[in-house]
């Protein structure tokens, strides 16, 4: 029997391996602490399980995260790792600091079959699904070596302290997380976990580009604050910026948006928006996005568009986005502006690219298609 990996195994999970190995079921609470809490990939630092315990999980368990290739900081203090997957496969995971929150955006998928437009991650095509261990393996490593980093102090197994870093996580990295599910609800059920992570379901976001049967399904399993990646207020140039859209259509996807929100942990979506110039960001295209939420509780965060090497697209002028986002507020709609974070080691909204073996050829056609798809003129 092949040994499992323990951080491919939620609580659920974790009491099932221990009861088949003739133990108790607290003693996977044991573990998990050990594990995530104190970042413990050792069972001979496992100081309070039984050595019985030990030995067996010794022959038949590990912990292994995705290996580092690289890690990166740049000027803003944001720092990306380049993390192995196996095979020719790399995905990337950033930490953004800020003054009151440490913020995780960590990748779901090796590459990303969706293929939006205006998305370095989807240039370089799908190579497949990530692992619950290999999502929140992510988590694990990044959260233990930023507190190596920073010293932060333990007050050890036995007050249950823990100096946490990372305080929000966003699954907005490379891949669609709801085209993962079942790899994707245990490692966010670790994250919410008291005895893993203990993170707050308002403070782990998960951003998708409109997948309609599984976010009704996440509503049920596992909600927490939901990202939905619009870029576009119709259905005609949706289609070209995200061609998700041609499954899903906006009419479907908003209406998915509100049964949510009757089990969401926030009373709103949020509504990601790229702005391109000269592509959807129009006056006009802000009052269609008026008329196109109605009285649905959002929120629009204004995403600058981070150039990456073959782009089709450009970036809106500071003022274009200003005055874009002058009239969504005008309207009643709470809007922000993403300040752009890690641009100078390619870690900014877009840019994750990792490296990925394409099994599918979306990076050839995306490459060949992606000029022509670009609407030349809209709306005055």
């Amino acid at each position: 029997m092949d040994a499992v990996n323990l951080l491919d195994l939620d609580g659920r999970a974790l009491e099932e391996l221990v009861q088949s190995l003739g133990e108790r079921p607290f003693r996977a609470r044991q573990l998990k602490r050990w594990i995530h809490r104190h970042g413990a990939g050792d069972f001979d630092s496992m100081t309070d399980l039984a050595r019985s315990l030990r030995d067996k999980l010794r022959d038949r368990a590990h912990v292994t995260a995705p290996a580092v290739v690289s890690h990166f900081t740049a000027p803003d203090a944001t720092q990306k790792w380049l993390l192995s997957v196996g095979a020719r496969d790399a995905v990337e995971a950033v930490y953004i600091p800020e003054s009151d929150r440490g913020t995780l955006c960590i990748s779901t998928q090796a590459g990303c079959a969706v293929n939006c437009l205006f998305c370095s991650t989807g240039k370089q095509g799908f190579s497949r699904n990530l692992s619950t261990g290999e999502i929140v393996g992510q988590l694990w490593l990044a959260e233990h070596s930023l507190r190596r980093a920073h010293a932060a102090p333990s007050d050890g197994m036995a007050a249950g302290r823990v100096d946490r870093v990372i305080s929000n996580v966003v699954l907005m990295g490379m891949g669609e997380p709801l085209q993962n599910y079942d790899a994707v609800v245990p490692a966010l059920r670790l994250m919410l976990d008291d005895d893993a992570y203990g993170l707050s379901r308002r403070r782990v976001t998960l951003s998708t580009a409109g997948m309609v049967p599984q976010i009704d399904r996440l509503a049920q399993d596992c909600p927490v604050a939901l990202a939905v990646s619009l870029h576009a207020p119709d259905d005609g140039l949706r289609d070209t910026l995200v061609p998700l859209n041609r499954k899903y259509p906006l009419r479907e996807l908003l209406a998915a948006c509100r049964r949510y929100l009757r089990s969401a942990p926030r009373d709103f979506i949020t509504f990601e928006y790229v702005m391109l110039d000269g592509v959807n960001d129009s006056d006009a295209q802000a009052r269609d996005l008026v008329r196109l939420v109605g009285d649905l509780p959002c929120k629009f965060n204004l995403i600058p568009f981070n150039a990456f090497p073959g782009a089709t697209v450009g970036r809106s002028a500071p003022q274009r986005i200003q005055e874009f986002a002058a009239r969504l507020t005008a309207a009643g709609i709470v809007t922000t502006t993403r300040r752009t974070r890690g641009d100078r080691i390619d870690a900014a909204c877009g840019q994750l690219a990792g490296a990925v073996d394409d099994r599918t050829g979306i990076a050839g056609r995306g490459r060949r298609a992606g000029a022509a798809s670009v609407p030349l003129r809209v709306a005055p």
